[in-house]
């Protein structure tokens, strides 16, 4: 398994990537958004890390990177709005080199929001996730978009995320339709401690053989 650091360029200079690439013939790529930068998020947290160990499992390339102002990219903090031009920048990167091979995105906390909210208009992006959704009532954040993507959806939750339990997030999907998935994980929190295992467990099923593997080429 091959990886390797990258600069995607980006109209305020680049972003820091890590791609790593699947044992096997890749079946597509997979994009993860870390968590808020604000709060110390980077491409390295590990719930972002596991996710994308899952996506190379269920033979995808996986690329995760660092928003504007963190690490080694360049920029600062854009409050969402110029993050979610950041992920738009990567995704045009991302098919540019691999242009035949169907696309995931998604993310983690802040980073599910953005990966979700750029993901599902986008018609080149083929399935979606979202880890730990900040969904609770002291949050602002609003998921309801995700009801008329239609694409293959996989949330997953820690049961007692302190930032939106599964019963909340429970709450907010169940309108939401039949193409999004909902995993609750129990015994775990917001960042998925002790349970990060069965987080990149339930990432690849989701992927090599459960509803998002529709979406993905055939080996």
């Amino acid at each position: 398994m091959a990886f390797g650091t990258v600069r995607i360029p980006a109209p305020h200079g680049h972003l820091e990537a890590i791609l790593k690439e699947p044992d096997v013939a890749p079946r597509g790529a997979g994009i993860v958004c870390h968590p808020h930068p604000v709060h110390g998020g980077t491409m390295h947290t590990k719930a972002v890390y596991r996710a994308a160990q899952g996506l190379n499992d269920a033979g995808l390339f996986a690329l995760r990177f660092n928003f504007r102002g963190v690490g080694l990219s360049t920029g600062s903090f854009d409050e969402g709005v110029g993050e979610q031009e950041d992920l738009r920048v990567v995704i045009d990167w991302l098919l540019a080199e691999h242009p035949h091979l169907p696309l995931v995105v998604g993310g983690f906390s802040f980073g599910s929001l953005v990966g979700l909210s750029v993901g599902a208009p986008d018609d080149r992006v083929g399935a979606m996730f979202g880890l730990g959704l900040p969904v609770g009532l002291d949050q602002r954040y609003d998921f309801g978009f995700l009801a008329d993507a239609g694409k293959p959806t996989l949330l997953v939750q820690g049961e007692d995320d302190e930032f939106g339990s599964g019963e909340e997030l429970a709450s907010v999907v169940a309108p939401l339709g039949a193409h999004v998935t909902l995993v609750r994980i129990p015994g775990t929190d917001h960042y998925f401690e002790g349970r990060l295992d069965e987080l990149r467990e339930t990432v690849r099923g989701y992927f090599e053989s459960g509803p998002g593997s529709r979406v993905l080429a055939t080996i």
